[in-house]
């Protein structure tokens, strides 16, 4: 199992110094986030001062961009990382697109497959010298001249992977994916119910694979040294539980767990600008729904009771934690995972 952690994202300087110390203290990734600021930047920062570290997007918001424009950003960051780049990708609600980017709106599960597809026949394109030729009903590119074609040195293919939650977006991600990045808003029941299903169907569309397909995150880890030092970690998963959980969208979730009021509760308080007070609508046995918790001495049993057998990387994503030692990333490590590598092409 690989253990994946933030990056800072503000200050490009101190991107640098946290790339240095995080890939020093053997994480195996750092992923940055599309919130407060742009994704990309980051990584590029991270990919000229690593050697080892994995970088990935976690996610950038696709449609507001052209494939065209996140085709080039990728290239250029898998070219200066040599080959250590993963692009995630998600979708963003219809408020976001309309109101905060601007953009139209339509059913997002068929656009994102035509978006994946697209940036694939421009990678094809550049990398083979052939034809540009994407027909779909929401993207089409046909033109591609020597001068605009970057040049490459032979990396591997850039893997491609979605944010999914809806059974919809869960199957295009096991049809034409690398991977999915699963919210952290995710139980290990509603992953083994509804979200491993809906991926096999779609890795069955598109004769994939699992042990190519890479399953990333959904859930959270609080550790510490002690038991004093997990206090804040589980307050911070307790806000997340409530703050997603005061959103329709993610309701199936908490409701798998018989939570149906609790839902409709968070609902009415943020509807009533009550945000203070959403967390202490949560109790104790749905914060450990979501997360392993436990001091350094029990984490990694508590990782693989939460995680195994479905997570090929976890993130350690508690804010303000302490990095955790390397001995213990090394027996998190240990932890046996179905994905074996992307495929070659």
């Amino acid at each position: 199992m690989r253990i994946s952690t933030g990056l800072p994202q503000g200050d490009l300087r101190k991107t640098v110094e946290a790339a240095k110390r995080i890939e020093a203290a053997g994480y195996d990734a750092v992923a940055t986030q599309e919130n407060r600021h742009d994704p990309f930047l980051p990584l590029a920062a991270a990919a000229v001062s690593t050697e080892r570290l994995g970088l990935a997007t976690s996610v950038a918001i696709a449609f507001p961009r052209s494939p065209m424009v996140v085709a080039n950003a990728c290239w250029d960051l898998q070219e200066t990382s040599r080959g250590r780049f993963t692009l995630g990708l998600g979708s963003q609600v219809k408020g976001h697109n309309e109101r905060r980017f601007g953009i139209p709106w339509s059913p997002p599960a068929p656009r994102m497959k035509e978006y994946v597809e697209a940036l694939r026949a421009i990678w094809t394109c550049w990398r083979t010298g052939g034809e540009l030729n994407y027909q779909g009903e929401h993207y089409r590119f046909s033109l591609m001249t020597p001068g605009f074609v970057p040049p490459g040195s032979g990396q591997p293919p850039i893997p491609v992977t979605i944010a999914a939650v809806n059974p919809a977006m869960l199957r295009v991600a096991g049809h034409v994916c690398d991977g999915v990045r699963l919210h952290p808003f995710c139980t290990r029941r509603y992953a083994e119910e509804v979200v491993m299903p809906q991926i096999a169907e779609g890795m069955r569309r598109g004769s994939r694979e699992r042990k190519n397909f890479e399953v990333s995150g959904g859930g959270y880890i609080v550790t510490g040294p002690d038991e004093a030092s997990l206090r804040a970690g589980i307050e911070f998963v307790r806000y997340r539980i409530a703050f997603y959980g005061s959103t329709r969208l993610y309701w199936p979730v908490l409701e798998l767990h018989g939570f149906h009021d609790l839902c409709r509760t968070l609902n009415r308080m943020v509807a009533a600008g009550q945000w203070d007070r959403i967390a202490a609508e949560v109790p104790d046995e749905a914060v450990e729904l979501f997360a392993a918790i436990g001091t350094y001495d029990g984490i990694v049993s508590a990782i693989e009771k939460r995680f195994g057998g479905i997570c090929d990387v976890v993130s350690s994503n508690v804010p303000d934690e302490t990095p955790m030692p390397p001995g213990l990333l090394q027996d998190i490590r240990r932890i046996a995972t179905p994905f074996e590598g992307f495929a070659a092409g």
